[in-house]
This record gives C-alpha cells, sequence and structure tokens, in this order.
C-alpha cells in the first residue's frame, strides 16, 4: 500500500492573511512539501497539469525532475497528464527521460483534463475529448514498448519507423494510472490494459465511485490481467488535520468557507460528513480512510490533498508531517492486518522489472547506427525485442 499526497498546483489568495503568494513563491513551495513528504515517509508526491491561471504546473516532467534530485526515496508522480491536448510522443520521450533521472522512482497518471479552454490552445477540440485521450494513450502504449512503430490514426500526422527515445529504463515503461471523475471508458482502457484506475474520490459524495471502481475491477479479470483483488485502484482525498478535532475545524474553516469548490452550498461540518475529505485529528483522518477499504476494497495507493485553497506553506508542511508521523504509520499496520492475501501490491518499478526478467539482467538499450536503419523500420537497437502490435477495440 502507498500513502502520499497530490497538489493540484492552484495559486489562491489566503483569505486568513488576505494574500495571494505569487508563482515564485508557489513553485518554491511546492517543492518544499514534495521534500518534506520524503524526509517524513510518505510514499508518493503527485502534481498536477495545468495550462492556465491560476495554476502554475505547466511542466510537470521538469518540476518532478528537479524534485527527484533533491528527494532519496520518495516515488513521483502526477495527477493528471493531459493526454488529450499533450502530443503523446512528446509525452513518451518526456516521461521516459524522467524515469531516467529519477532511477524508476516515477509513474504517471493520464487523463482528460476538463479545462475547456485549453483544448483550442493546443489545437484540439474538447468534444474529441474522449477519442483523443482512447486513441492518444494506444499511441504512448506502443511507443514505450516497440523500438520502432509503424502508426496512423486520427488525430495526428502518421509514424513511419520511429523511435521515440531514450527507451524506458531497463526497457520496463512507467507504470500508468488513467485517472477519470465520470468516465467507464476510461475504467474500459485501464483495464484493457491491465494499468492501475485511479478514482479521484474527492468532490463527490462518500462511495461515489465504488460503482466505476467495480467495472474496472470486472473488466480486469474480462481481459485476463488476474483477479478482482489483483486489479491496481488508487483513491484521492483530502486532508486538515490538528492534534485536537475544533482545532482543525476553526483553523480550516476559513479557507473552506471561501473556496468557490467547497464553502458555497454546505457547511464544512456537512461536507466532511458526506465526502471524504478528512478534517479534523489524526484518529478521525485514520477511521475515515478506513471506511474506504470498507467501500472501495483493498486498494494500492491513497493520496490527499494538503495545499488546496489558499493554505500557507506552513500550515501544508504541517499536514504532510501529521500525515507522515500519525496517520500513515498506523494506517499501514490496519490496512495490511486487514489486506486479503490475494491482494496485488502497489507497483513500482523494481517490481516491474522482476516481473519481467526474473532474475536475469535487465535490458539496456544501446543505438547501433551499424546494425539498423530507422528510416526503413528496422531498429536502430541491437538488442532490440520487437512485439507484436495489439488491437485496440477502443480507439474506433
Amino acid at each position: 500500500m502507498q500513502f502520499g499526497i497530490f497538489s493540484v498546483s492552484d495559486i489562491t489568495r489566503d483569505p486568513v492573511r488576505d494574500y495571494t503568494p505569487s508563482e515564485a513563491e508557489r513553485i518554491d513551495a511546492i517543492v518544499r512539501i514534495a521534500q518534506r513528504a520524503d524526509e517524513v515517509g510518505l510514499d508518493v508526491f503527485s502534481i498536477g497539469e495545468h495550462h492556465n491561471p491560476p495554476f502554475f504546473s505547466s511542466s510537470p516532467t521538469t518540476l518532478l525532475s528537479h524534485i527527484a534530485a533533491l528527494t532519496k526515496r520518495i516515488l513521483l508522480s502526477t495527477s493528471v497528464t493531459l493526454i488529450t491536448t499533450n502530443d503523446p510522443v512528446k509525452v513518451a520521450e518526456d516521461y521516459a527521460m524522467l524515469q531516467h533521472l529519477a532511477k524508476g522512482r516515477m509513474d504517471l497518471m493520464v487523463g482528460r483534463g476538463n479545462t475547456v479552454p485549453v483544448y483550442p490552445w493546443f489545437g484540439k477540440d474538447i468534444r474529441e475529448g474522449l477519442p483523443l485521450a482512447l486513441e492518444n494513450y494506444n499511441l504512448l502504449h506502443e511507443l514505450w514498448r516497440k523500438d520502432v512503430v509503424d502508426w496512423e490514426g486520427r488525430f495526428r500526422t502518421p509514424l513511419q519507423g520511429f523511435t521515440s527515445t531514450p527507451r524506458p529504463l531497463d526497457g520496463v515503461p512507467p507504470f500508468v494510472w488513467h485517472g477519470a471523475i465520470r468516465s467507464p471508458e476510461i475504467a474500459e482502457q485501464a483495464a484493457f490494459y491491465g494499468n492501475g484506475y485511479f478514482a479521484n474520490n474527492v468532490l463527490a459524495p462518500n462511495f461515489h465511485f465504488v460503482p466505476l471502481v467495480d467495472f474496472y475491477r470486472e473488466r480486469f479479470v474480462h481481459y485476463g490481467h488476474g483477479t478482482k483483488e489483483q486489479a491496481i485502484v488508487g483513491l484521492g482525498g483530502q486532508a486538515f488535520l490538528a492534534r485536537r478535532s475544533q482545532d482543525a475545524l476553526d483553523a480550516y474553516r476559513p479557507y473552506f468557507d471561501n473556496s468557490q469548490i467547497y464553502g458555497m452550498s454546505y457547511t464544512l461540518e456537512e461536507y466532511k460528513e458526506l465526502t471524504p475529505m478528512s478534517v479534523g485529528s489524526p484518529q478521525e483522518a485514520i477511521d475515515k480512510t478506513m471506511t474506504f477499504r470498507e467501500g472501495f476494497g483493498d486498494y494500492q495507493r491513497q493520496l490527499w490533498n494538503v495545499d488546496l485553497g489558499g493554505l500557507p506553506v506552513e500550515m501544508a508542511l504541517e499536514q504532510v508531517e501529521l500525515l507522515g508521523t500519525e496517520v500513515v504509520p498506523v494506517l499501514r499496520k490496519e490496512m495490511d492486518a486487514a489486506r486479503s492475501p490475494l491482494a496485488a501490491e502497489a507497483p513500482t518499478h523494481a517490481s516491474l522489472v522482476r516481473a519481467k526478467y526474473g532474475d536475469a539482467e535487465p535490458r539496456q538499450p544501446r543505438p547501433n547506427a551499424n546494425r539498423g536503419d530507422n528510416v526503413t523500420g528496422t531498429s536502430p537497437y541491437r538488442d532490440s525485442d520487437p512485439s507484436v502490435r495489439p488491437t485496440y477495440p477502443l480507439a474506433s
């Protein structure tokens, strides 16, 4: 089981101090938050991708590469990588480079994105969002698994004899999660490839995503990847904690009440009762998170947002500290004690390498211009391991 934090990279006015941080301040803050997460023993730090104000994370791979150089063990991920408006060729190259620089300490979550103006900025039509997501990931999947790709689709120019570089570290592509708010088609795609499915699990009533997770598990079995227990599921959440429950409510209330997301229709007490948000003591966060397991079954990754809505960096760092020292150690023990022996472990680069090679040495691709001709579609790698191109029923 992996526990960690995620950020959507918003730049929001702090209603208590009546102060809006600059982009530079927020970028510096998120690096400090990721470092603290590493220091207190959290497993995952994840950052979103946005190309519009008031967000700053337009280049997740750049940010995560910098964080990788400053941390020792934490796994770095995204929440989300836009598979629709990004060229899948560039995604393949950028994230393979991040994988090398982070020495395998990374994976990514792909998704459509729901900010309407972003699509035309990148020459796309949001009405084609779902077909774009399906087709572009199909290509990304192939680019990471075949040294030479011939490909043709609806939304980009064809590829002939194309090799994306660098090749994935150890010949093992980064693990991919598919994130969606309400799309069974994305859950289907995750199941088709045997990838992970991440249910956002925020901005919705408790257990709202159980039907989609159950559907993903059923389709995972249908495509022959294993049992329902072996499907890879992640859940999102949000937390604001203090050692005393009332202190947490008092401190967080102005941020909740001034939020354009939360504070318009519900009181803080109502919202934390009706949704996956945890506001209270560490024990309350533990109790609430354990209910997720009861509703969704055993799962592999739990992420919380801790810096949304104008929280100053000092408060966000306190949240990371409480999660890492008081909440997660207890959850590890309780989740492990309740866990089915049939449940899958959370994938890592090391586990994927073992699954592919066993005790053998991993592949280390070496381009050799004398042994291949990429223009003619043969491999530029002397140790090429070509695979049969699968068919993609979802992309039509």
